[in-house]
């Protein structure tokens, strides 16, 4: 039988028991921020598809599940980091992927010297190699390195679309947005929250097809509620919530429930009949059209997808046609009258803020027709 300690008595046991564990399996832990990352082992066990902030030392590079080269390594295409510079075990390590931006100065088959040294890397925690990892890189620092996320200037960033057009325009962008961090559907919440904030209210969400202001835990199925619109219908392709075009957040945003069912997959172009609840959009047995305050908005989240998902990587070709009632096909219309709300409605400053936040915080890509609204028109004009 046990006795009870005196609470004086039991701090002190506590104490002494603590002083006496080896100072390994009192390994540092954050909270995944910048300036409070997360272990190595915090992130093996939170792979969750969150962006999150990882610091480890460089142990090897990894080429399956179950193999880490620690020498003559392959390429400059993976990291495996751990807590322990020493460490062997694979079970005990998080595979990094690398992106072409960060090979240079962090491939391990340019930088053998790497190895041993500690690095901060903020990402995604998913699966890499069937293993738990850390995908598309938006920052990766040397230890006494600054820790500021790579966001890009207007030069910079679309570098290799310069002087382009028509398809090569088309083909450039979609190499410089194709890489990205994907979030789960139900991140897709917390996401929305954020990039459409009410700028004078920021307990609440602007919500596109009605602009109602609305509390941002408001979500959910209720006629009233607001949920998450596929601007580009998810039934156009089929590709649903799976992650991806599914929970792409360039062409996400919220909308008024009932709102949302009665815009349905329809394909986009002028006239119908005025919506009762949302003033100012318009719609028939197959199109809608939106207000006049975010015309141009649709048009430019259906430019990006288009941009964005061209059938490699295993994934749909999303295209844009001149036509209504595309269905299931992976096809969206009227080109020509997006092409025209594209220019009746510029980009604003809400837009903006909207990229920014996506590239910074969430998927670290941008829409280049918000960036650069004058491409549509080399593209499809």
């Amino acid at each position: 039988m046990f006795t009870k300690c005196k609470p004086r008595i039991l701090l002190s046991l506590m104490l002494v028991f603590a002083f006496f564990i080896p100072a390994s399996t009192l390994a540092a832990t954050g909270n995944g921020s910048p300036t409070s990352p997360y272990s190595v082992s915090q992130a093996t066990v939170n792979q969750n598809n969150s962006v999150q902030t990882v610091s480890g030392y460089v142990v090897g590079q990894p080429t399956s599940a179950t193999v880490v080269e620690f020498t003559n390594y392959p390429s400059d295409y993976a990291l495996a980091i751990s807590d322990k510079a020493s460490e062997t075990n694979p079970s005990n390590m998080l595979y990094v992927q690398i992106p072409s931006s960060f090979r240079s100065e962090f491939g391990l088959q340019t930088n053998p010297s790497l190895k041993g040294q500690k690095i901060t890397i903020t990402g995604t925690l998913t699966s890499y190699f069937s293993h738990a990892g850390l995908k598309i890189p938006s920052l990766m620092v040397k230890n006494g390195g600054s820790i500021t996320p790579d966001t890009p200037n207007a030069d910079s960033y679309y570098d290799s679309a310069t002087g382009k057009t028509g398809s090569a325009l088309k083909d450039a962008l979609h190499n410089i947005i194709d890489d990205h961090t994907q979030i789960s559907y139900a991140n897709v919440w917390v996401a929305l929250r954020e990039t459409d904030e009410d700028p004078n209210n920021s307990d609440h969400v602007i919500l596109l097809y009605t602009g109602r202001s609305q509390g941002k835990t408001t979500n959910g199925a209720g006629v009233n509620d607001w949920n998450r619109e596929h601007v580009w219908a998810k039934s156009h392709g089929g590709f649903g919530t799976s992650m991806g075009a599914g929970t792409d957040l360039h062409h996400l945003r919220p909308t008024d429930a009932s709102v949302n069912s009665t815009r349905n997959n329809l394909d986009f172009d002028n006239g119908g009949a005025e919506h009762s609840e949302a003033k100012g959009n318009y719609y028939d047995s197959d199109s809608w059209e939106p207000r006049d305050s975010v015309k141009g908005d649709v048009a430019r989240m259906l430019f990006y997808m288009a941009v964005r998902y061209e059938g490699d990587s295993g994934e749909l070709d999303l295209e844009l046609n001149n036509q209504v009632n595309n269905g299931s096909a992976p096809y969206h219309g009227k080109l020509d009258v997006l092409l025209d709300w594209h220019e009746q409605d510029p980009v604003d400053d809400f837009e903006r803020n909207r990229n920014e936040i996506i590239y910074n915080d969430y998927q670290h890509n941008r829409n280049p027709f918000i960036d650069h609204p004058e491409w549509a028109y080399s593209i499809w004009d």
